[in-house]
């Protein structure tokens, strides 16, 4: 069993890319610097379009992995494919992982790790040919997580932090002049656009699990592969049994605002009919949710797929290779996020 969930996450085959013609060239910047929390170093790499546009929408992505494992490498691919054939500035970011500053990080600083490099991006994004204005966002199981927090975590800025019993996320990075005041005020972390795949949605239940084996215990072998000894993911002091409300913050699920007190940006929701990890019965029920709220949100379920086919390489264990099964999906979003951005 470990040695399936050790292959479940990692691309296995070397890397390669798409063997489909692409559309135009792009310009490709490395491991830009945007934060450093604690000392830790945050990296994004953004890929550019060289096509005769002045200006294009910007897609951020963060990667999968459990929040234990795996860095913006895993995304390389969907990368290059996505600003290839199609016309947005893509930022592939790196966050903590829980194992970073000693195996220290927390879940709502990670968190707070994607809300500040939405910040980054509006502030930066214009020396790339990308719009601070037209912004979308994604990610894929863990990091579709995020994309969720980002989007309903906005309700929740507070400077004292993620303690007691205000709960409330301080991102990472903010612009100089700015403070959380000013940021909720002019609501900075507002983008036009979501892709969540196959995204984790209720940490609260991954906690609980069946009251033994959770997230958090050591038969969540991520925590092996991460090098770290298992814990509590706001520290030893705090569990889910005591402090539900801070797993509940923490989980898409349970933070939907209604639409009536705040509209969230058209989402698109998709998920494999054989996901083991991230079933589509609790992303169904995530869509449902966005649905009660009034919120807007499209659904597709990938038929005969499994977890992490937007990987990059092959998945010998999932039977998933990025050339054979990251395409279709691809497409979709591009269509999703057209339906945005260019729309006529």
């Amino acid at each position: 069993m470990k040695k399936a969930i050790l292959i479940l996450f990692l691309a296995v085959a070397p890397f390669c890319i798409a063997q489909e013609n692409p559309i135009h060239s792009f310009s490709e910047k490395k491991d830009i610097l945007w934060a450093s929390p604690k000392g830790f170093d945050l990296t994004m790499d953004i890929y550019t379009p060289t096509t005769n546009k002045d200006s294009y929408p910007v897609l951020i992505i963060y990667h999968g992995g459990g929040w234990l494992i795996n860095n913006k490498s895993i995304m390389d691919e969907m990368s290059k494919y996505l600003a290839s054939h199609a016309n947005y500035v893509i930022c592939n970011v790196n966050y903590r992982l829980l194992t970073a500053n000693n195996n220290t990080t927390n879940m709502n600083e990670i968190i707070e790790d994607a809300m500040g490099a939405v910040l980054w991006v509006k502030e930066n994004i214009e020396a790339y040919k990308g719009n601070p204005n037209a912004i979308a966002i994604t990610g894929d199981s863990a990091g579709g997580h995020l994309a969720a927090m980002v989007i309903n975590g906005s309700d929740y800025l507070n400077a004292s932090g993620f303690k007691g019993n205000s709960l409330g996320f301080n991102p990472t990075y903010i612009p100089k002049g700015e403070n959380i005041e000013t940021i909720k005020k002019n609501n900075a972390l507002q983008v036009q656009a979501a892709v969540l795949s196959y995204p984790a949605v209720d940490i609260y239940a991954a906690a609980y699990g069946d009251g033994k084996n959770g997230f958090e215990s050591p038969s969540n072998f991520f925590w092996e592969m991460g090098g770290a000894k298992a814990r509590g993911i706001f520290g030893e002091n705090t569990n889910v049994k005591e402090n539900p409300d801070y797993y509940k913050k923490v989980s898409p699920i349970y933070t939907v605002p209604n639409a009536n007190d705040r509209k969230l940006p058209p989402q698109f929701c998709h998920v494999g009919s054989k996901d083991n990890t991230t079933s589509p019965v609790s992303i169904k029920a995530y869509v449902d949710k966005l649905k009660e709220e009034g919120q807007p949100v499209d659904y597709w379920v990938y038929e005969g797929r499994n977890h992490a086919y937007l990987d990059s390489g092959t998945n010998e264990f999932l039977g998933n290779s990025f050339e054979k099964d990251a395409i279709e999906p691809l497409k979709k979003i591009i269509s999703f996020l057209d339906n945005v951005f260019y729309k006529e």
